[in-house]
């Protein structure tokens, strides 16, 4: 655990963002709380480059909670198109709804009410509480894992998650100061994404470089548990499920079950991996055909 010098390190994080950082659409003032939400959800395991354009686009058709929870589920399925992990849409469109229903269209500030949106958990919470409304509350992504790991634990990489421990480790080095905290919550971030990278971490131009635990040690091997890492994209359900759900969305009218047969040649895989979407809610059953939810 850190020690009462380590905050520092988030004062110090803080004057750096504040310097100068990607111009990122989320981090413009004024940027709504319902944009910060909708960015949060397609940045989950989705990079920065192909989240822009898809906001940019979800926004303007959908610029509120209520625009997006009048529409039909399948709509927002069919708007995410290849962002990939489609249940953040479907999770989404729900938020919207609980919003509109619960929070008069307005994205709540606190982080239990954010929590106990659909589809929200303890990091999304807090980056919009944070990042929208100001609140001071440590946001942890696997970026600030990263320099956590690095400059206050002395480990070349976090291993698994250890989420309560981080969320503390991360709530001693911000600044009292809920403005400067905010800084030092998106610089984290920002450091661990462009500078204390997994592979080629920049130490020259890092500004907590002189009280990096990890370099003060001589970069030692990490000899820890590996945090779990994802099968391959290629031949998995995931692919299947991707092919069936391109095929809905690109349809107006419910697909044939012919027409899905002919997606994938291993029949008890895409069998698998229709009945995965079936119980996702992704799918639904519209006769012998299927098509995208509410359609």
């Amino acid at each position: 655990m850190a020690g009462a010098a380590d905050a520092g390190i988030g004062e110090t994080v803080a004057t750096w963002f504040a310097a100068g950082h990607r111009p990122l659409p989320w981090r413009s003032p004024g940027f709504p709380a319902w944009g910060v939400l909708v960015s949060e959800f397609m940045l989950q395991q989705t990079p920065v480059a192909r989240v822009i354009p898809r906001l940019e686009e979800w926004l303007a058709r959908w610029p509120t909670p209520a625009a997006l929870a009048a529409v039909p589920p399948g709509e927002a399925v069919r708007a995410w198109d290849r962002l990939g992990y489609p249940r953040r849409a479907l999770n989404l469109h729900a938020a919207s709804v609980a919003i509109t229903e619960r929070h008069g269209g307005e994205v709540p500030a606190d982080v239990d009410a954010l929590l106990a949106l659909p589809g929200v958990g303890p990091y999304t919470a807090r980056a919009v509480a944070a990042f929208a409304y100001g609140v001071r509350v440590p946001v942890v992504d696997v970026n600030v894992r990263r320099v956590l790991a690095r400059a206050v634990r002395g480990v070349g990489e976090p291993g698994p998650a250890r989420t309560n421990e981080e969320l503390a480790l991360m709530g001693l080095l911000l600044p009292a100061d809920a403005e400067r905290a905010r800084l030092a919550n998106a610089g984290m971030m920002e450091l661990g994404q462009t500078v204390c990278t997994a592979r080629a971490p920049d130490c020259a131009r890092c500004p907590i470089a002189g009280s990096c635990a990890w370099r003060a040690a001589g970069y030692p091997a990490y000899t820890g548990p590996a945090a779990p890492r994802q099968k391959p994209y290629a031949g998995s359900d995931r692919e299947v499920r991707g092919r069936i759900l391109r095929e809905l969305r690109a349809s107006e009218l419910p697909v044939p079950a012919e027409r899905i047969a002919e997606l994938w040649p291993d029949a008890v895989q895409r069998d698998r991996a229709l009945a995965g979407l079936l119980a996702d809610g992704l799918v639904e059953r519209a006769g012998a055909s299927y098509a995208l939810p509410g359609s």
